[in-house]
């Protein structure tokens, strides 16, 4: 067997709606699989859907996090508003954000090197920190089949503002992401939020 580290790099949003449902779409520009997009929401009494463009996406999403349902199906995600804004399509999932200004946070991402953020050492030492001042979140982790991850993080934006419906049914205004989602170790900020990052995998082949 061999050990094996795996980079994706993209960006990542998390909402809460007033309905409950909570959502986290990954747009990832560079990965082994590609560029692609996914879309994991939780919905009020918990139960969690992984949408997934490709079956190859769907398994390695599914060998690292946990859900109760899996759809294959196609998954958009494009600007809207010169950029400050993403609409999002995945099967019966329809969602807009509008994307705002940087917390204090975002500016303090901005000012680590790149190489340092997304380094899995850095991301191991600012871990604990990362618990405190995040609640739900953490950087580092094991996932399912004794996968190891890293994340780091680079940029934060804002989300001030949702629009979207599941299945006809429409998601609400946006609230915050709580309580935290259960897909994997960790959950996205509490505050809506998207999050330039480098996730690192390591795993067994």
């Amino acid at each position: 067997m061999a050990v094996v580290r795996e980079r994706f790099v993209g960006a990542i949003a998390g909402v809460g709606s007033t309905s409950g449902v909570r959502l986290v779409v990954g747009r990832w520009d560079d990965s082994p699989l590609g560029a692609f997009a996914d879309v994991m929401l939780e919905r009020a009494d918990g139960h969690r859907v992984l949408y997934a463009p490709t079956t190859a996406v769907a398994d390695f999403v599914t060998a690292t996090y946990v859900f109760d349902e899996i759809r294959t199906t196609s998954v958009t995600v494009s600007d809207a508003d010169g950029g400050r804004g993403w609409i999002v399509r995945a099967g019966d999932v329809q969602l807009a954000i509008d994307i705002g200004g940087r917390p204090a946070l975002g500016w303090l991402l901005r000012a680590v090197p790149r190489a340092v953020a997304t380094n899995p050492r850095w991301a191991s030492a600012i871990d604990p920190v990362a618990r405190i001042v995040l609640r739900g979140v953490r950087t580092r982790g094991v996932a399912r089949a004794g996968r190891r991850e890293w994340y780091g993080a680079t940029d934060m934006r804002r989300v001030i503002a949702m629009r979207g419906e599941v299945a006809g049914v429409e998601l609400g205004a946006l609230a915050l992401v709580d309580p935290p989602c259960r897909f994997g170790f960790s959950s996205t900020p509490r505050r809506p939020a998207v999050t330039q990052v480098v996730t690192t995998v390591e795993r067994t082949t």
